[in-house]
């Protein structure tokens, strides 16, 4: 995999046990959910509606020190964030939680996802005197929220009103002074889950949180729903409706951890179908299957299963790298040899199929191959657990313009060359519904077949590198 990020991860927590520390637990839900980015983190708390919070740039620990933990001492109801961005010079104010004051007191905002008509609402207001601090679409949000409460009755319809706004993916979770909201876009394109640790009730962007904190799964927030936690217990609302759901299916392939269900679908069951349908689709001989670490492995073992060759590792991944590894300036090679190794023992000599889950602009799956004929491969055969990426997403990753991507500008056989690889197959774009059979909602697969799930503007924002017209 290369270059292919998601936006970001949010928690949230309403504190219903004595015992329960909600910031120790907002922490070590970050720590779940750092994988969807690492970039920054912040944990906002809420006691008696004085909101206290911290935020920064960095992984986990770098973000969050204890010193800081410690300031903002207990409360009723806390929210986290973990962000990505593609660019290294986020500004401090871009950070999440987004906390604000307004004339019904504090809010904190977090959101994972991107609004395809971002320029077109905060050019409004701007037009109604709205002062921005960042260029992030949190803050659309939360303004749209504030200026419907100031004639709605309760934060619930001041929500419902502004997401009524919003066009394109977005699962958030809202703090007000007595309230933990969470609510997730008509289609569902942004995961959104909830559940409990003890009687105390928590929000997610991935199931694998419940079991990190030893709590319980409940469900899936659905697609236009609005679930609100407060004293007297939890109550839901349908915000927004649409038939044609589109689960993001790069939350089977890439974005979620293995141990998470979406939708209803475990994330690794999921991968290794993805795995041994590889396996009928491009047989090939070989001594050995591995996978790229960590997205490749569970396809990798679907693969060995279904076509009777061993697994075996292959690569080795160094997970010690942060953002300071990424900001230095070193060529990209140098770079990539760092974050990864063959393991030379076992692929010496060896005919090597290797499973990654996707490929971008191939300078990763290049670099792959040839580690693995450095290490002594003697034939190295590259599989990829999903159809080829060949459109820009809008909605949920921070690829650029189509014009990077490889399989928009070469076929097959062509970047199978490139790569230097003695052959590559990918994944059928037909095959991807049947890796996640499971799912309560339908799929996007835009970024695929170039079929998205809502009508798109030329420009998402001002600043895009897009400008050609997309078809929905």
């Amino acid at each position: 995999m290369s270059e292919l990020h998601d936006e970001c991860g949010v928690f949230g927590i309403f504190k219903n046990d004595s015992d329960v520390d909600i910031v120790e637990e907002t922490y070590l839900a970050l720590y779940a959910l750092q994988h969807r980015g690492q970039i920054g983190a912040g944990i906002a708390v809420n006691h008696n509606g004085q909101i206290q919070y911290h935020k920064d740039f960095g992984m986990i620990p770098e973000a969050l020190p204890e010193e800081e933990l410690s300031r903002l001492g207990s409360g009723e109801m806390a929210v986290g964030h973990v962000k990505y961005s593609a660019d290294n010079n986020v500004e401090p104010a871009s950070l999440a939680p987004l906390v604000m004051r307004y004339i019904y007191g504090q809010l904190a905002l977090c959101m994972n996802g991107a609004l395809t008509n971002y320029s077109t609402l905060r050019k409004a207001l701007s037009k109604s005197a709205a002062i921005f601090q960042s260029n992030g679409d949190t803050e659309v949000v939360a303004y749209l929220v504030a200026r419907a409460r100031l004639h709605t009755a309760t934060i619930e319809e001041a929500v419902r009103e502004a997401v009524g706004e919003l066009q394109g993916a977005y699962a958030a979770v809202l703090m007000s002074p007595g309230k933990l909201i969470g609510v997730r876009d008509p289609k569902g394109i942004r995961p959104l889950c909830y559940g409990k640790i003890g009687n105390s009730y928590v929000l997610a962007s991935e199931s694998c949180v419940f079991d990190s904190l030893g709590g319980e799964f409940i469900r899936d927030v659905a697609p236009g729903e609005m679930i609100v936690f407060d004293a007297d217990g939890v109550h839901t609302y349908t915000v927004s409706k649409d038939e044609h759901t589109a689960c993001c299916m790069f939350e089977y392939v890439y974005f979620s951890r293995p141990d998470s269900v979406v939708d209803g679908v475990s994330v690794n069951t999921a991968r290794q179908r993805a795995g041994e349908l590889l396996a009928k689709q491009h047989p090939v001989e070989a001594d050995i299957v591995c996978g790229v670490p960590d997205c490749g492995i569970e396809s990798a073992i679907g693969y060995a299963s279904a076509s009777g060759i061993p697994y075996a590792t292959g690569l080795i991944k160094n997970k010690y790298i942060g953002r300071a590894f990424n900001n230095r300036k070193k060529n990209s090679e140098y770079l990539m040899r760092i974050k990864l190794n063959a393991l030379k023992n076992n692929v010496n000599g060896k005919r090597v199929i290797v499973i990654d889950d996707s490929i971008l602009k191939g300078d990763t799956a290049k670099h792959i191959v040839e580690l693995l004929r450095q290490a002594g491969a003697a034939q190295v055969h590259m599989r990829i657990a999903s159809p080829p990426f060949i459109y820009p997403c809008y909605l949920n990753s921070d690829t650029t313009g189509k014009d990077d991507l490889i399989a928009a500008k070469m076929s097959v056989d062509e970047i199978c060359r490139y790569i230097g690889a003695d052959s590559l197959g990918f994944l059928s774009a037909e095959s991807l519904k049947e890796i996640a059979r499971e799912s309560k909602f339908g799929f996007c697969s835009a970024c695929f077949t170039g079929k998205y799930p809502i009508d798109l503007p030329e420009k998402t924002r001002e600043d895009d590198k897009y400008s050609h017209k997309i078809e929905p």
